[in-house]
């Protein structure tokens, strides 16, 4: 009996079904790699895929346009590919070696002939790649020729080229290749993350977290900051924010820097893949050691720096300390002093920080603390609930900064010697025993205090109060007899209980009738099992 054909009911029907099956043929390509290693590799084939879907999709425009012009096929053939058409319309141009046709010709690799040596699929893709940067200068330094290494199977690649070649990345609706493109890489991003464990916290930070600062600031134009961009996971949200309020990404100038060469690199073609014009600095760099926007100020600031560095490009004469010189073993508050020096006039930061920045009196950090908040720069902390990073199990907070916290275009309320306090930390759900996730509601929570706080007009008729337990709003003083301590269980108390109707007193007098009758269970209980016991050894 012949073997049965795969059935075509198999292929992936939704988006859920699409990623995983996508990861699971990424899966297969790892043999003796680690997820290190082979993330490079199924990103940079994600990231091929989508130039040339976007570079075809474009083409069939240009296409119908010389149609519509009424030019004759032999004239659309000269013209349709001119690259300044496709540089034009914000695609990369994509020479004939590079685009997934030619790779899913030779996905098992070329034979030698007459015309052209023999090359492993290994080998076609690290010239694809090369060819593409080559057309393409913004492209620089984006890529490695690393396709063709030993560690890599390339029978397994030539699979997962034909598997991504077989899928189809449009025809989702009205979803464009690039949306979808988009999220499956960020999948990826997030895949990776969690099979690298500790490491991968270096690159992504969860959704949930980015959307709490996106929500809260609300960057809908002006320059976008981020000074450890990792994966550039803070402008794609950045860029969804924008979206779904009706403006374009274009009314936001992006600006970022990455010290790690592949972190960089993976940021690169995650905001290509989504559109994203952004200024990285040129090439990677430790923003300690060398700030590659030095003239930049900037309208919002997002990061989520590594947790407390030990080891830093410390300078003591630094000008961005401008609130006193900080520790050599931690970082934390190297990182919240420069993103001040970057705020401009109106400017305002969320930043992601371990909770004991909040309190640590460390290195000069409480004199440092100290000095923020009587120059009225902290506007909001956030304590966040535990497990929300899968990489690290150090508990979290935001800091919120603002240069202006005067009623304004910023807020109608004058918040001028107040900062709000909200204790978000039995917020969000667990996603499985190890990590926690925020909710569309907990975020909207979150940032509608805020709102409601300042005064914006995202926060409509909301007036803001005092909720116990949740969220509180202490004027400068109380923080100072506080010690400086901006952990916001100090200020925000216990939450109120809910009044049942039931007296205090017939209230004690029943549960206590109630634990004395559990009492005599047990106690009968026990001699059951007494009873038990003996029957069983005599």
């Amino acid at each position: 009996m012949p073997p049965r054909k795969k059935s075509a009911s198999s292929a992936p029907s939704t988006m859920k079904e699409l990623k995983d099956t996508l990861w699971k043929a990424a899966d297969k390509l790892r043999g003796s790699m680690d997820a290190s290693q082979y993330k490079d590799i199924i990103l940079g084939l994600v990231f091929l895929k989508y130039v040339s879907d976007a570079f075809e999709e474009r083409r069939a425009q240009i296409h119908d346009e010389m149609v519509a012009e009424g030019l004759d096929e032999d004239a659309i053939v000269e013209l349709v590919d001119v690259p300044d058409e496709y540089v034009g319309g914000s695609v990369f141009w994509v020479p004939a070696p590079s685009r997934w046709s030619y790779l899913a010709e030779n996905a098992k690799g070329i034979q030698e002939s007459s015309s052209a040596d023999a090359k492993t699929i290994g080998q076609v893709v690290d010239d694809a790649m090369r060819e593409l940067v080559a057309a393409n200068p913004t492209l620089e330094g984006i890529t490695q020729t690393s396709f063709n290494s030993p560690a890599v199977d390339q029978r397994r690649l030539g699979e997962l080229i034909d598997l991504l070649g077989d899928t189809r990345f449009t025809g989702h609706g009205a979803t464009k290749a690039r949306d979808l493109m988009g999220e499956v890489y960020e999948y990826f991003l997030e895949k990776f993350a969690r099979a690298e464990g500790k490491r991968g916290g270096e690159f992504y930070t969860p959704p949930g977290v980015v959307r709490v600062l996106v929500e809260v600031l609300e960057p809908y134009g002006g320059r976008v900051y981020d000074p450890c961009c990792g994966s550039g996971g803070m402008f794609v949200q950045t860029e969804k924010f924008i979206e779904r309020h009706g403006g374009s990404p274009t009314e936001a100038a992006v600006y970022g820097q990455e010290s790690n060469q592949r972190t960089w690199q993976m940021a690169k073609m995650n905001l290509a893949i989504h559109g994203i014009t952004a200024n990285l600095g040129g090439k990677w760099d430790d923003t300690f050691a060398h700030d590659r926007h030095p003239d930049l100020l900037a309208d919002y600031v997002l990061a989520n720096p590594p947790f407390n560095i030990k080891d830093w490009a410390r300078r003591e004469d630094d000008k961005r300390w401008r609130f006193g010189v900080p520790p050599s073993g931690n970082a934390n508050y190297a990182w919240i002093q420069h993103i001040v020096s970057k705020l401009a006039e109106r400017g305002s930061a969320g930043i992601v920080m371990a909770n004991g920045s909040m309190s640590s009196n460390s290195g000069g950090e409480g004199e440092i603390r100290a000095q923020l908040v009587e120059a009225d720069l902290v506007s909001c902390v956030v304590a966040l609930p535990t497990q929300l990073f899968r990489s690290t199990g150090i508990p979290v907070c935001v800091w919120f900064l603002a240069r202006d916290k005067s009623a304004g275009p910023k807020g109608s309320v004058d918040r001028q010697g107040q900062v709000l306090f909200i204790d978000a930390r039995n917020l969000g759900y667990m996603v499985d025993r190890a990590e926690r996730a925020l909710s569309g509601e907990d975020i909207a929570k979150i940032a509608g205090a805020f709102h409601a706080w300042r005064g914006t007009e995202s926060a409509g008729d909301a007036v803001y109060k005092d909720e116990p337990g949740f969220c509180y709003s202490a004027s400068l003083a109380e923080i100072k007899e506080a010690g400086y301590a901006l952990t916001p269980g100090r200020y925000v108390g216990a939450p109120q209980l809910e009044d049942d109707g039931e007296p205090i007193g017939e209230k004690i007098e029943r549960l206590t009738k109630e634990l004395f009758a559990q009492f005599e269970e047990s106690d009968r209980l026990q001699a059951v099992v007494r009873e038990q016991l003996g029957r069983v050894l005599s």
